[in-house]
């Protein structure tokens, strides 16, 4: 069978869309239908060259989505045809297929265990988590990528308590989903931190009470002031060193956390004074918020289906996979905070 796919041909060059021939599935492997797939500032720093050279391009994109299991490889326990499913680049249980090589025109196409840029998709079992099929597709994309990274920071990385104060510098697609997770962890103040007012403002409808417009002066100490003097808890959602830098300096001594999210551009470095862990501050690294999938998607499916975390805002624009391009240059110019591709057409 073949299938409409959008294809990283070359860094900084516009992707291919392009019918491939979709190869037999390896044991392990699971063939999904997609539904719809989110488009992550990862797939963005892929394309536009920032990750470092690509050994692998040919390739397809993607790692967040919702679809329909079409058909399984031997040995696969997890889903059954039929299943409604989140695709997610986090692991869970099942086989680990490493990935698989579709063809075009002659060419071989690479794709990790999990691509979701496609009409169908050759996954690896373990980044299949079976979803109720009463779980809208559109908001189940999101719980691949922005809802475990970012809600998982404040809840599992930071184990975030209630009443305790959060700032997330950068509310993107993930530093809103790290608002609405401090929401229902019970923190409060609420700070959200970003250059754009847009951004800003659907913060503040995820959940933050105070915002703080970055690209004002003395950022540290508008937050902290924002967090009533002294901030417990800050998530660097940017990938800017010097953003993560004041998200620790932010932190209170004595305890503070701060946890670092975003991604930097490939070669750049953090300088941090050694006298802030003296003085008792905390820099954690997360893979993901922490997030198990077969642990957590499910606790973050109820979350939604309650009420108590809600991703309306997140869901303000979908594409059809040939504006791909298109959706990945208003990502970059923060028009649109989660871009959908709706592969319906």
């Amino acid at each position: 069978m073949k299938t409409m796919a959008a294809i990283l041909v070359e860094l900084g060059k516009p992707l291919a869309v392009a019918e491939l021939e979709v190869p037999p599935l390896k044991p392990g492997q699971v063939l999904v239908e997609v539904a719809f797939s989110g488009v992550c500032h990862t797939q963005l720093s892929e394309a536009r060259g920032r990750r470092g050279a690509d050994p692998y391009v040919p390739h397809c994109l993607g790692h967040e989505a919702s679809g329909w299991v079409r058909e399984l490889g031997t040995g696969v326990r997890k889903v059954q045809t039929g299943d409604a499913v989140i695709l997610s680049w986090l692991k869970g249980s099942g086989a680990d297929i490493p990935g698989t090589v579709y063809a075009w025109n002659g060419r071989d196409v690479n794709a990790g265990g999990v691509t979701t840029f496609s009409r169908f998709a050759v996954v690896s079992e373990n980044r299949l988590t079976r979803l109720s099929p009463d779980f809208p597709l559109r908001e189940a994309a999101l719980l691949g990528c922005p809802v475990p990274t970012g809600v998982g920071a404040v809840v599992n990385t930071a184990a975030a308590r209630p009443g305790q104060s959060v700032a997330v510098f950068g509310v993107g697609g993930v530093g809103c989903c790290a608002v609405a997770g401090a929401l229902v962890a019970g923190c409060h103040p609420i700070v959200a931190v970003d250059v754009n007012p847009f951004k800003l403002e659907l913060a503040r409808s995820m959940g933050a009470s105070q915002t703080v417009l970055a690209s004002d002066a003395d950022v540290v100490k508008r937050v902290v002031d924002a967090a009533g003097g002294s901030l417990d808890l800050a998530i660097e959602v940017t990938g800017i060193p010097s953003v993560m830098q004041q998200a620790l300096l932010a932190v209170r001594p004595r305890g503070g956390i701060a946890v670092i999210v975003g991604n930097a551009r490939h070669g750049e470095t953090v300088e941090i004074n050694p006298r802030l862990f003296n003085d008792g501050k905390q820099l954690r690294g997360t893979w993901g918020g922490d997030t198990d999938p077969d642990r957590d998607f499910p606790r973050y499916c109820r979350l939604v289906q309650s009420g108590k975390l809600g991703l309306a805002p997140l869901l303000s624009r979908s594409y059809h996979l040939p504006e791909i391009n298109q959706a990945l240059d208003d990502l970059e110019a923060g028009t649109v905070l989660r871009p959908l591709i709706d592969m319906s057409a």
